[in-house]
């Protein structure tokens, strides 16, 4: 077969064996997600962050909103890589479409990354006596 033969679709996996093809797929795609610099930028920010909340003593509830919108962000930045890798694929020379495609997912995980922010200072200044 060559490499660019097309494979035929796998069987379909059902049962409890999904369930570990599934966790299986999650984890490769956070193996592939790893390799985005941006990625691990939120990860090294996530972890200051977390440590900051510590020290200031931020309570449960506070720390559950921080973990939600953190996920979310590792899910829109998952989405856009997804993007990103389509996209690549589909037009390997520049197209506005993809350069669309490409705009619109960053302009998403931006938004987050600035729900994210807006929190954090939020917090900060509350536990600063600002606000």
């Amino acid at each position: 077969m060559t490499e660019n033969a097309p494979r035929p679709k796998p069987d379909r996996i059902t049962g409890l064996r999904h369930f570990f093809a599934a966790a299986s797929y999650s984890i490769g795609g956070l193996k592939r997600l790893w390799q985005e610099t941006a990625f691990r930028h939120i990860v090294l920010v996530f972890v200051i962050c977390a440590v900051l909340l510590g020290v200031i003593g931020a309570s449960v509830a506070q720390i559950g909103i921080f973990l939600i919108l953190f996920f979310l962000l590792v899910a829109v930045e998952a989405l856009n890589t997804a993007i990103e890798c389509i996209v690549d694929h589909l037009a390997p020379n520049w197209e506005e479409f993809a350069r669309d495609a490409k705009d619109l997912g960053s302009l998403a995980t931006m938004c987050l990354l600035f729900a994210n922010g807006i929190y954090l200072l939020t917090l900060l200044a509350g536990f600063a006596g600002i606000i």
